[in-house]
């Protein structure tokens, strides 16, 4: 009773800190928060017997899991046939996982769907853009916008949440699988949907030929019936492309609304854990401005390739939430497929750095037959344990001992990087519609990487952000890197965000389109030339060398824009360029100030104008590391992640004790390749 009286005012103290925390787990008086870490694992025991469960289960406990994610990718385990459920053989395993003192998440696998319902109901299938019907080849070719799919998937979701809502196992709910990763489909069905959806958004034919210019290279639409749906490979105008993207993310998010009506109708005190993938390629959706709706804590599948990549996932999952975030599937052991010692516990510490709570290896079991069979697992495919489960059971071990040393890791950053799916949408490739801006020659991810890249070496937070759905009064700098488009809501919330004392920093090709993708008739940035204290409007492919305090940089991307300053006031100027033309101004409006960058963000120009900022702005660098090597101050000790792959050596004050290697260091800190440490004071 003491521990879940502890648990509630944890929970209580989590929702007054952050409002969307308290709309999310309100109602989660059991869920474990502060001072818990979890290592553990996936598992698909759908054609595992149920000696080789127990042998599972057992190495599972032996190794110290504390959790694992099962159900995903399923569906048909569950119900081989339509309306005939069989839960005989995951009742076993559950109750196994009970003995064994392990929680359980339950991912609802409403993806892949059954081979049967594909031939039952055909608009399950995905009909490709030139108007061909595909067979289910892979995973993710499932129609989730197609009405008897969604009645399935839902009753699905509803018997499996029903069945072991008041399981003892029971730790939290996911909804289907890296949902953001289908396919998008051009069924006559599909475009009626999108019909019905134009007609709700703009009620009328005349406001959909405005918004997307139809009078261009006459495009006219006379009435709904002619509305076609926008090609996702191109050729097609930009205006529509974006509304293309719209619709289907908003049927993903109706989609995810589905699931958690049912979470809540049957487990209102189990959170939600997803392993959304919103910023795929394929198709994606709007997570950062729908996050409430459907998600407790962000959860995602990480297989980062290298660290800034890595962080800035960490920092996509996590968005506007102060909640940590988990971590759900792991790479286990790479890169490639067969892996590399020391790899996958690197990474658990680093994800420790962005506020983690924890990691679960991807899988367990290395599969024999369909997809992923050459990806190994913990166990391999002769079902022997491989070196990686000793690999995680050191993890396993690792967290427990940082558990109580004031992990998870609170959070709170002082710094957002702008982040939309119009934004990323719109510059997104098109055939056709790329051939008016051929100067935009990086997207928005590069210049996202190239503002996030300077401030996760100098180990401070960042927060990826929505800017007309965040509160921006938490933080004091916000930058927008190539935001091409930004719609009014997103405009006024920078202007108020800068009137009210915040910094902004925008780069060059910001603001150039408006919410339909066209650019805008006004002198640019659009609606915020007063907010910047300038305009600009010419760009040239040209890289340009500028000089900030006493750095000399020297750009990579050769383009950047032409600015003219009326209230703003040059910080520096292009020293290779005729005329040396202003590269960063700064205009004081309200009470804060908008800085304007000339060229795109880039990590060489970054670097310099954020750490002159810093002072100003009351934010405080992390503790100081070499290229490579990131650190974070946890009440009092320091956790040291080295993702180089040679030794590295970190300067020290005085002496410390290692609480995972249990050594003292003096003056530095040798770490070895991919090496991981917790320093702490000598008493």
């Amino acid at each position: 009773m003491k521990l879940k009286k502890t648990l509630v005012a944890c929970t209580l103290a989590l929702a007054a800190l952050n409002p969307a925390f308290a709309q999310s787990a309100e109602g989660h008086p059991d869920w474990p928060g502060a001072g818990q870490l979890f290592a553990g694992v996936n598992y698909q025991p759908v054609d595992r017997t149920l000696e080789q469960v127990k042998r599972d289960v057992a190495l599972m406990k032996q190794s110290g899991f504390k959790v694992v994610r099962m159900g995903d990718l399923a569906w048909d385990y569950f119900e081989p046939e339509e309306g005939k459920f069989d839960f005989k053989h995951f009742d076993a395993v559950m109750a196994e996982v009970r003995a064994a003192g392990i929680k359980v998440i339950l991912d609802i696998p409403g993806l892949p769907a059954p081979m049967w319902l594909h031939h039952k109901y055909p608009g399950v299938d995905i009909t490709n853009q030139a108007g061909t019907r595909l067979a289910p080849a892979e995973r993710y070719m499932d129609n989730i916008g197609d009405p008897d799919y969604r009645r399935l998937a839902t009753r699905m979701a509803d018997r499996l949440i029903k069945r072991y809502a008041k399981h003892p196992a029971l730790l939290a709910v996911g909804y289907d699988n890296e949902i953001g990763n289908g396919y998008i489909s051009y069924s006559e069905a599909d475009r009626k949907r999108f019909v019905e959806w134009l007609k709700k958004r703009y009620g009328s034919i005349d406001a959909l030929n405005k918004a997307w210019a139809t009078q261009r290279w006459s495009r006219r639409i006379g009435k709904w019936e002619e509305v076609r749906l926008p090609y996702a490979d191109g050729p097609g105008p930009a205006e529509r492309y974006l509304d293309l993207r719209r619709f289907w993310s908003d049927l993903t998010i109706a989609v995810l609304d589905d699931r958690e009506a049912v979470r809540r109708k049957h487990t209102p005190d189990k959170p939600t854990l997803s392993n959304y993938w919103s910023w795929s390629g394929r198709k994606g959706f709007d997570y950062h401005g729908s996050y409430r709706q459907h998600t407790t804590y962000g959860a995602m599948g990480f297989y980062a390739g290298e660290p800034i990549y890595g962080g800035w996932q960490a920092a996509l999952i996590r968005a506007g939430m102060t909640t940590p975030t988990w971590f759900n599937e792991f790479t286990a052991g790479g890169p490639g497929s067969y892996g590399s010692k020391g790899w996958s516990r690197m990474w658990a510490h680093f994800v420790l750095l962005m506020g983690g709570q924890a990691a679960l290896a991807w899988t367990y079991n290395s599969h024999l037959g369909g997809e992923e069979q050459a990806l190994m697992g913990l166990i391999d495919h002769d079902d022997r344990p491989s070196w990686k489960l000793a690999e995680w059971a050191r993890i396993a071990s690792d967290y427990a001992k940082l558990e109580k040393l004031g992990f998870p890791r609170r959070v709170e950053p002082k710094v957002a990087i702008a982040y939309s799916f119009d934004n990323v949408a719109a510059h997104s490739a098109n055939g056709a519609a790329n051939s008016s801006r051929d100067y935009l020659k990086t997207s928005y991810q590069k210049q996202a990487l190239g503002a996030f890249e300077p401030l996760l070496k100098d180990n401070i937070d960042v927060a990826a952000i929505k800017l007309s759905y965040e509160d921006l009064s938490r933080y004091r700098l916000i930058i927008l890197p190539g935001m091409y488009l930004l719609d009014k809501a997103s405009t006024e919330a920078v202007r108020k965000f800068v009137t009210d004392g915040g910094t902004v920093i925008m780069t060059a090709q910001s603001a150039k389109v408006n919410e339909h993708n066209q650019w805008h008739g006004t002198p640019l940035p659009g609606g915020l030339t007063d907010v910047f204290g300038l305009r600009t409007n010419e760009y040239y492919s040209v890289a340009g060398t500028l000089k900030i305090g006493d750095e000399e940089v020297k750009g990579t991307i050769e383009h950047y824009e032409v600015l003219e300053p009326s209230t703003a006031d040059v910080l520096s100027r292009f020293s290779n360029l005729d005329g040396r033309p202003p590269a960063i101004t700064v205009n004081k409006f309200g009470k804060g100030r908008a800085i304007y960058l000339a060229t795109p963000a880039q990590p060489q120009i970054m670097r310099p104008l954020l750490r002159s900022l810093y002072a100003s702005l009351g934010i405080e660098p992390g503790p100081k590391t070499p290229d490579g090597v990131f650190a974070r101050e946890v009440e009092g000790r320091v956790l040291y992640v080295n993702a180089n792959w040679q030794p590295m050596e970190v300067p020290i004050a005085g002496a410390m004790k290692g609480v995972l290697g249990d050594q003292r260091w003096e003056g530095s800190l040798k770490l070895a390749p991919l090496g991981v440490e917790l320093l702490e004071p000598l008493n």
